[in-house]
C-alpha cells in the first residue's frame, strides 16, 4: 500500500485556533493543488505559503489556509507531504480531509505516517517507538527518554554490541574454514570464550539500567501504609495537593484502596493509599485490609506511616515485619504535635519536605542510569534478554567443548535478537500491532 497517497488529521479534533492535516505520498502535492488557489506543483521544498482552500467540483471556499510542501526524500515520510493548516473547528476540518479524500487520498490508519517513515529507511523501529513515546510522555523523564530514543541512541547502543557479536562469529568461521589453531580448545579458551563473556557483561549491564528506566517511566508503585489513624491518608492528600481521600478521626474509614499520581521531580509515583491494618470484625473493613495487604505485596516503594504522638505497638509492629523485604521508607506522621528521632512529617501541615527528599534520594542511581543511552520498552528488554539467553547456551556450550559449528547457531540467534531490536529484522504482524497503538496523523 506504500505507493497510494494518505491522508489524516495531525491534531486533536477539537476546537482551537488551528487544525493540521497531513498528505504525504506520491500525488500528494497534485490532490492538494486540486483544491487551492495557488499551484503548488511549483513551490519549493520546504516552503509555505497562503492560500484558499476549496472544493475543486463546487468551487465553493471552504476555508484560508496556509499550506507547507516538502519534497522527497527530505521529509519525515520520504515521500512528497503536504501539510494544510486551517482554522481549528471540528467542521472545517472534516471537510477539508473528506474533500482531499474524494480527490484520490486514502485515510492513512493510526500510526501509518511514522510506519512509512520506518519501511521507507529514514528512522529505525526503537526511533519509530520513541516518537509515539514522546507523543505519550507525562513528565519530564519520559520526554527526555524518548527524545533520546528519537535521536537514536538505542542503535548507538546496539552498534558495538552487534559488530562484536559479528567478531565472535568470525573468529568461529574463519577457523572452520582455515584453521589457525591445531587445537580447538586453545581457540576456545583464548578467545571466544573470553569474548563471549564480555558481550555477556555488557548485556547485563544495559538490562539492568534499561529496567530501572522502565521503572521511572512507568511510575513507581508506591502503598502508604499504616495502621488506622496514623494519617495515611492526610499524606495522600497533602502530596497530591487535593482531598482525594477522606480524612476523619474514626477508625477504619478508608475501607478500599484510593490511588492518585504524583510528579516529584524526575520521579512518578502511583500513590496508593491502603485501609489501615488491623484486627476487625467489620466484613467490608476485613476486605478493605485483605486488599491492603495485597497492595504491599505488589509496590515498588512502600512508606510505613508511624504516629510521632505514640510509641510503637503490636500494630505498627507487624507492618514493620510485614515490609522488612520491601523497598520502604519509615516515616513518623504528625510531628506538629510531638517530637520523634527519625524521618518526620506534618502531613496536615503539608510539611513534607523530608519525605521527599528522601523519595528522591532512594532512586538516584536509576536517575543517573537514564542519563545514558537505555532500552526504552518491554519489546526491545524482552528482545535482548533472548539474546542473553542465547549467548549463555553458547558459553555453556563453549565450556562443555561442544563443536565450534553448532556454538555459531545460538551465536546467530542473539545477533537475530539483537537486529529486531532495531527493526531490521522483523515480523508484519509485531509492526502491524506497533503502529496500530499510535494516533491518527502520526
Amino acid at each position: 500500500m506504500l505507493n497510494d497517497t494518505i491522508a489524516a488529521i495531525s491534531t486533536a479534533l477539537s476546537e482551537g485556533a488551528i487544525s493540521i492535516i497531513r498528505v504525504s505520498g506520491d500525488d500528494a502535492i497534485e490532490i492538494v493543488n486540486q483544491c487551492c488557489s495557488i499551484d503548488l506543483t511549483k513551490s519549493p521544498s520546504h516552503t509555505i505559503r497562503y492560500a484558499t482552500f476549496q472544493d475543486p467540483h463546487t468551487h465553493e471556499i471552504l476555508d484560508e489556509v496556509l499550506i507547507s510542501v516538502f519534497k522527497a526524500p527530505k521529509t519525515y515520510t520520504r515521500e512528497d507531504l503536504v501539510e494544510i493548516n486551517c482554522h481549528g473547528g471540528v467542521y472545517i476540518t472534516r471537510k477539508i480531509l473528506s474533500i482531499l479524500l474524494a480527490c484520490g487520498a486514502r485515510l492513512a490508519n493510526p500510526g501509518e505516517f511514522t510506519q512509512r517513515a520506518f519501511l521507507n529507511g529514514r528512522i529505525d523501529l526503537t526511533q519509530a517507538e520513541a516518537v509515539n513515546d514522546m507523543i505519550r510522555a507525562n513528565s519530564s523523564t519520559n520526554a527526555k527518554m524518548a527524545i533520546s530514543g528519537i535521536r537514536g541512541s538505542v542503535k548507538k547502543l546496539l552498534d558495538p554490541l552487534i559488530e562484536d557479536l559479528l567478531n565472535i562469529i568470525a573468529v568461529i568461521e574463519v577457523n572452520i574454514d582455515y584453521p589457525e589453531y591445531d587445537d580447538v580448545e586453545m581457540l576456545t579458551n583464548e578467545r571466544v570464550l573470553p569474548m563471549s563473556l564480555s558481550w555477556l557483561n555488557q548485556i547485563n549491564e544495559i538490562l539492568k539500567k534499561s529496567e530501572s528506566g522502565q521503572l521511572l517511566k512507568a511510575g513507581i508503585k508506591t502503598a502508604i501504609v499504616g495502621k488506622p489513624n496514623v494519617g495515611k491518608s492526610s499524606l495522600l492528600n497533602a502530596l497530591l495537593e487535593e482531598d482525594k481521600a477522606i480524612v476523619s478521626d474514626i477508625a477504619g474509614t478508608t475501607r478500599d484502596l484510593v490511588e492518585g499520581h504524583i510528579q516529584l521531580g524526575q520521579i512518578h509515583l502511583n500513590l496508593i493509599d491502603t485501609a489501615g491494618i488491623r484486627d476487625t470484625l467489620d466484613t467490608v473493613e476485613k476486605i478493605g485490609i485483605e486488599r491492603s495487604k495485597k497492595a504491599i505485596e505488589e509496590a515498588e516503594l512502600v512508606i510505613v506511616v508511624l504516629d510521632a504522638t505514640s510509641e510503637i505497638d503490636e500494630q505498627d509492629q507487624l507492618l514493620l515485619d510485614m515490609t522488612a523485604d520491601k523497598k520502604r521508607i519509615i516515616v513518623y506522621n504528625k510531628s506538629d504535635l510531638a517530637e520523634k528521632e527519625g524521618l518526620s512529617i506534618s502531613a496536615a501541615k503539608g510539611e513534607l519536605d523530608d519525605l521527599i527528599h528522601e523519595i528522591e534520594s532512594y532512586y538516584e542511581q536509576e536517575l543517573i542510569s537514564i542519563q545514558n543511552p537505555i532500552l526504552n520498552n518491554e519489546r526491545q528488554i524482552g528482545c535482548l534478554m533472548k539474546a542473553r539467553n542465547s549467548m549463555n547456551a553458547a558459553i555453556e556450550s563453549l565450556e562443555n567443548g561442544i563443536e565450534l559449528d553448532m556454538v555459531t547457531i545460538d551465536l546467530q540467534d542473539a545477533y537475530t535478537q539483537l537486529k529486531e531490536i532495531l527493526g531490521e529484522v522483523s515480523r508484519d504482524d509485531l509492526l502491524d500491532t506497533l503502529f496500530s497503538n499510535f494516533c491518527l496523523g502520526k
